[in-house]
């Protein structure tokens, strides 16, 4: 399945795996590309070193091209990008809209870009600027989101720019890619079911709430982080949903103090990061302390393996997921029956 994304890529399959805080790490990445998608490194959740160490045991296990995540905001951007560009690192995303500098550094140092857009003006505004493709996540993904659902925003993003396009928000099977090619799409992208495959680092325990989720199961809160999240509904959520203002800024300032510990930052520095995760926002205290402290609640729920005191990122489709196969196995599931229907349809015509 030749498109304009594996041509651009160099993958085989128009099939990305997302870049989720940490899931996506070598193990994960490594096993994508090898299947012939494409996997990204979610490296918000990484030190540098981290990352630097992340990128090497990738290029051990795999000698195909991947992709690395950045924070546009992140204090430091610009030296995650000159890792990308001395790694040469075949492509940064961004879940936030890079400044027009990171992508002329990214361009001039021979690495692809592709910020994640949630509505049509953003990516127009970020072709003119540049990027070599957008990735579209409607209102079904997991993580941040907006309330456009796929099927209307990514036509609408498809007509007005001209470079390629990846869907996100609400795919796990071939008819979905095939759907995507159909609306104009260069390929998919997928977090919720990589999560859910054997290379997947998550706990056994966490990946069978994921299974365990009616297609009802998630809910997009402002809870966490201030901005509109689509996570898996569990206690802890509904208590987050229910608190006030005292509890919510109680809460928030002992995931805050938590993260200072894990990160090491001082006060000013964890209000700075706080300020930089309110996405332009007006938040109160607690959302601010909340956003700051995200990673903490996630690692408690991804990395520790508790999630009744954690978030845990969900899209729509973990209601309609009830296995765990290996990532080469999922991939080559997804390709076989993306061609069986196109016959079917061609036949049909």
């Amino acid at each position: 399945m030749r498109t304009a994304l594996t041509e651009l890529l160099g993958c085989r399959h128009p099939i990305v795996q997302t870049g989720m805080g940490y899931v996506a790490g070598a193990r994960l990445v490594s096993a994508v590309a090898e299947a012939g998608g494409f996997g990204i490194v979610a490296s918000a959740t990484m030190s540098l070193d981290q990352l630097r160490a992340t990128i090497q045991e990738i290029k051990n296990r795999t000698s195909h091209p991947f992709g690395v995540n950045v924070r546009a905001d992140a204090p430091d951007a610009s030296e995650r990008i000159d890792l990308l560009i001395r790694e040469q690192v075949r492509l940064a995303s961004f879940a936030l809209a890079p400044d027009r500098d990171l992508i002329r550094r990214c361009a001039g140092g021979g690495v692809l870009t592709m910020p994640s857009v949630g509505a049509r003006r953003h990516a127009e505004k970020v072709a003119g600027w540049g990027v070599d493709a957008v990735l579209v996540q409607g209102g079904e993904g997991g993580g941040h989101t907006g309330p456009v659902p796929t099927t209307l925003l990514l036509p609408q993003v498809v007509d007005a720019v001209d470079i390629p396009v990846v869907a996100a928000g609400g795919f796990f099977d071939g008819r979905g890619l095939l759907a995507a090619l159909a609306y104009g799409a260069a390929g998919i992208a997928m977090g919720t079911r990589f999560l859910l495959t054997e290379e997947s680092p998550v706990a056994a325990r966490v990946k069978q709430l994921y299974l365990d989720a009616p297609v009802t199961g998630t809910v997009v809160t402002t809870r966490v982080d201030g901005v509109p999240h689509r996570v898996l509904r569990t206690p802890y959520i509904n208590g987050l949903e229910r608190s006030g203002r005292v509890s919510a800024l109680l809460r928030a300032t002992r995931h805050a103090v938590a993260f200072r510990r894990l990160a090491g930052l001082s006060w000013p520095q964890l209000i700075r990061a706080g300020r930089a995760a309110r996405h332009g926002r007006e938040l109160s205290w607690a959302q601010t302390l909340m956003a700051a402290g995200t990673p903490v609640l996630l690692r408690t729920a991804m990395v520790d393996g508790r999630p009744e005191f954690g978030v845990m990122s969900a899209g729509q489709v973990a209601g309609v997921i009830d296995d765990l196969p290996s990532c080469a196995e999922l991939i080559d599931r997804i390709v076989k029956e993306a061609e069986d229907v196109l016959e079917r349809l061609t036949a049909v015509r």
